[in-house]
């Protein structure tokens, strides 16, 4: 009888661990893995009940359809992309075998409806003879700058990122090479097979050395933290000496003599700003670039960009300093890092929150949620960012940025030439700036891959898309 009574509890043992396995597993992927299940677009009921609705319009600006859909059969639609490759990274694609990308992605829930993904408006939509349409999408981008953007960078490898500093909107961000977002069944494969990596995102997920671009940044750095920086004249003969085997050079060799800040900032001197780079330390230069989103991630519900970086040295390591207060050495940022700082400054020192997306529409155009506009921070004050503005302007009238000269145009600016690590190549060419002048309405980054000198191909395309822009 002991005998039965120890093979029962045995029995009752084994079933109850299988029950507290079963119980477990069950617990893990309801609270753990539900969501990215149901999320996943390989989720067949998923697609069947995205596709019961027809999928709302993603707009511009100015209400130029971007994206256009159409019934095909009652759980079948075809999306068009009418922006084509211009716009192909920002506004991703949808699609049953490769999933689902940009604001597709990020507002898929709304361009299908708002509670559209509830079982019992699945019914009803499969029931109705009239077609349920999801909510539509005005973004912030603008179809002409966006255009002449993506034309302009042609078959160069580099991206652009334009922003109204005064509020945060995306102008336009474009990535290059790009893809036909209506042609990917017959081109996934050469595109996940090409060398340019034509289907990232490099505007957000690109990251660079920053070059002298960087150099707005250890200004502002500067004027926060060297008292008198303004008045004290550097002197410059060309080159930087740390020691036996470390040295910084001017571009080209250049020797610039007695100047100040401003001149040696129009003038892009490596000298005074390496100097400038030891002066400050690394503490107080990566807590100004940390300010500035540096180290951090940008705050968007409409993007997700990598984190630019900014190092921790220690305080002898004198020719790396010089190395980041010039945009090199481990420095690395993204477009979108370099035009929303760039934007900081043109806004006197307020960066404001970046986003793509101005309202969501009913498919009658009505606006039922608009956008919030909100300031992240004071990145430093308008004081500073006055004096940045001017050493900017001045960089287009008197210095390394006079080809991103309009004349009708105050443009400002800050050119870059961002060595690559790699010999035998031809260093990145950067252009930051923003224009008008007095009443800024757009700030920009570019970057051409191997672009060369940072005031030839990136400024030329920079002047030209504030044209476009500003008319």
């Amino acid at each position: 009888m002991s005998d039965i009574s120890r093979n029962i509890k045995k029995v009752l043992v084994v079933f109850l661990i299988c029950f507290m396995g079963v119980t477990s597993y069950i617990t893990y992927f309801q609270v753990f893995k539900a969501e990215k299940i149901v999320e996943s677009p390989y989720n067949r009921r998923l697609q069947a009940k995205r596709n019961s609705i027809l999928r709302g319009t993603i707009y511009d600006r100015n209400m130029v359809a971007l994206t256009k859909s159409k019934k095909v059969s009652t759980l079948n639609q075809e999306r068009t992309y009418t922006g084509g490759s211009a716009f192909a990274h920002v506004i991703g694609y949808v699609n049953p075998r490769y999933g689902i990308t940009g604001l597709e992605k990020e507002y898929d829930s709304m361009l299908v409806g708002a509670d559209a993904m509830d079982l019992s408006k699945f019914l009803e939509s499969i029931t109705e003879k009239s077609d349920k349409i999801g909510y539509s999408i005005r973004t912030t981008l603008d179809y002409g700058i966006q255009q002449k953007a993506y034309e302009l960078l042609g078959n160069n490898r580099g991206a652009i990122v334009a922003i109204d500093p005064q509020n945060g909107e995306v102008l336009a961000m474009v990535s290059t090479p790009s893809f036909d977002p209506n042609n990917l069944e017959k081109s996934w494969e050469s595109l996940n097979n090409n060398k340019d990596i034509p289907l990232y995102n490099r505007a957000i997920l690109g990251m660079y050395p920053p070059g002298s671009t960087f150099k707005v940044i250890t200004a502002i750095s500067a004027l926060e933290n060297l008292p008198g920086v303004t008045e004290k004249i550097f002197e410059d003969e060309g080159v930087l000496v740390f020691n036996e085997k470390e040295s910084l050079k001017n571009y080209d060799g250049h020797s610039y003599g007695n100047i100040d800040l401003k001149k040696a900032f129009y003038k892009s001197s490596n000298v005074v700003f390496g100097t400038l780079g030891i002066d400050l330390g690394n503490e107080a230069l990566r807590s100004t670039s940390e300010k500035f989103y540096f180290n951090n991630t940008i705050p968007s519900q409409d993007f997700v960009a990598k984190k630019s970086r900014f190092p921790s040295l220690k305080r002898n390591e004198k020719g790396n300093m010089a190395q980041s207060a010039i945009g090199q050495g481990e420095v690395l940022a993204t477009p979108m890092e370099m035009a929303l700082a760039t934007a900081a400054v043109a806004n006197n020192g307020v960066m404001m929150k970046p986003f793509l997306v101005k309202d969501i529409l009913k498919s009658t155009g009505e606006s039922i949620k608009k956008t919030k506009v909100e300031k992240l921070q004071q990145v430093t004050s308008s004081e500073n960012a006055k004096i940045v503005k001017e050493y900017m302007r001045a960089t287009v009238t008197q210095g390394t940025g006079s080809n991103a000269g309009l004349g009708s145009v105050e443009v400002s600016g800050k050119t870059g030439t961002a060595d690559t690590g790699r010999e035998g190549e031809k260093p990145h060419s950067w252009f930051v700036g923003f224009a008008p002048y007095d009443n800024p309405k757009i700030a920009i980054a570019v970057i051409v891959e191997n672009g060369g000198v940072g005031g030839g191909k990136a400024t030329e395309i920079a002047r030209e898309v504030i044209r476009a822009a500003i008319h």
